[in-house]
């Protein structure tokens, strides 16, 4: 059971940026100080600024609470859910232990098959972080699948039906204007989001303005009540390198930070995504822009995947972009899998995909000099140099992919007291050799 401590539950808002902005360290507040090794005081004062979210809906009971802002360590979310063709509840939850295994720091849940309520109730309660939604996709699913029948009544009823069950941050694209529609056609590949795609299609069709956007101060209320966090979607985003840094993904940008002030000033946490195809060289430029246009709320950024030829292995080609903009201040990154533009992710992708970015997430921390990041890195240096391989495989983001590797060529008997490991076997280890020639070296000086 999370504790709330100084929060009153009894108070009508009852969101980390209302307590923070009245000088309150919530007990979520501590809990993330702990974590971060930073004072409690410094994380209000992020909170109340709107550097930092904690997504913690009050009705999520088993979750530990975790923070996301540039001057936390960078996190990683990792993308689960069902399709109209394949998943159920169980390999879901089998998705979610995969996530909470190998360290995902939340998880958002895309359902778009069947029981979508069901599914998403199974994973709050099995998951300890921050579950996220993409609510289109539910609202569509209770509209029989047509786009054309939303309401606003429709809409809200769905979001509050998700706040209640405990989602923690909402994926709503609301900074999509109609003003910005004539771009659309300069683009090589359109539209790549889902949920922009269907904001597209209700907007032509009915000749009107977003319902995320016109509706944006009802759903603040929904989100004021559950402390549920804003997750300000780019329904623009690239989708190759081609329609990178273009007008209409900047138009949107600049429309977010609007409403990033608006939520502010309803007490709603925020944090805003990010592009999916950039070119390595234009990364710490969409960085810099989200920080001017959104007033610094946390960008939570999709890769960006930097080439569009790597099909198969674009959690590659996306960490690698993901390393960069954790580098230069984006705050989460959004995993991409194996299977990204080619299918819906099983277990093994997941834990795929979760490594990739656990590895560009701390590398970011790194370069970035988060205290303590390389500590880990120290340590693994001098198990590798001692050859203590199972202080290595306890120190590695995947222990058991490291030792499966390590015993794969070199016996369980054999790797206990072996001074080398396979690759250069015991005549060529470089470490070996050094330690032999400073020990020799040694015993020369005490002559």
């Amino acid at each position: 059971m999370r504790d709330y401590l100084q929060d009153d539950r009894n108070d009508k808002t009852r969101t980390q940026i209302y307590y923070a902005k009245q000088g309150k360290i919530t007990g979520d507040m501590k809990a993330v100080a702990k974590v971060e090794k930073l004072d409690p005081e410094f994380i209000r004062s992020e909170i109340a600024r709107g550097r930092m979210i904690i997504p913690a809906n009050i009705n999520h009971k088993k979750l530990v609470p975790m923070c996301i802002g540039i001057n936390s360590l960078c996190k990683i979310n990792a993308n689960i859910g069902s399709s109209a063709l394949s998943s159920n509840i169980s390999q879901e939850l089998e998705k979610v232990d995969m996530c909470l295994k190998y360290g995902a720091d939340t998880i958002m849940d895309l359902s778009t098959g069947k029981d979508i309520d069901s599914i998403r109730k199974a994973v709050i309660a099995h998951s300890t972080v921050p579950i996220g939604t993409v609510p289109i996709y539910q609202i569509v699913a209770d509209c029989n699948d047509d786009i054309n029948k939303l309401t606003i009544e429709n809409m809200l009823q769905t979001l509050e039906s998700q706040a209640k069950q405990g989602v923690s941050y909402f994926t709503i694209h609301a900074g999509f204007l109609l003003e910005n529609m004539p771009n659309i056609a300069k683009r090589k590949m359109g539209i790549v989001s889902r949920g922009g795609s269907l904001m597209a299609s209700w907007m032509m069709h009915y000749h009107r303005e977003n319902p995320f956007y016109e509706a944006y101060d009802d759903i603040l209320d929904i989100c004021r009540r559950y402390d549920v966090a804003l997750s300000l979607g780019d329904s623009l985003r690239p989708g190759c390198l081609a329609d990178a840094s273009d007008e209409a993904q900047l138009n949107e940008l600049k429309v977010l930070g609007e409403l990033t002030l608006k939520a502010w000033d309803k007490d709603v946490q925020v944090m805003i995504e990010g592009p999916g195809h950039v070119p390595l060289n234009q990364i710490e430029r969409n960085m810099k822009l989200e920080r001017e246009y959104c007033h610094e709320a946390p960008f939570y950024i999709l890769g960006p995947l930097v080439t569009d030829i790597a099909a198969g292995y674009d959690h590659i080609s996306s960490a690698i972009g993901a390393a960069v903009g954790g580098w230069h201040g984006c705050s989460m990154l959004c995993y991409v899998t194996p299977k990204e533009h080619l299918g819906l992710p099983n277990a093994h992708d997941v834990r795929e995909g979760i490594i990739a970015y656990k590895i560009a997430a701390h590398s970011a921390d790194i370069a970035r000099g988060r205290k303590g990041a390389r500590d880990i890195d120290d340590a693994m240096s001098d198990a590798r140099y001692g050859f203590d391989w199972n202080r290595q495989f306890e120190l590695a983001l995947d222990g058991d992919r490291a030792r499966e590797y390590h015993d794969e060529t070199l016996p369980q008997e054999v790797f206990k007291d072996a001074k080398f490991c396979s690759m250069c076997g015991p005549k060529f280890c470089s470490y070996k050799i050094t330690q032999e020639i400073v020990e020799k070296e040694n015993k020369k000086q005490k002559k």
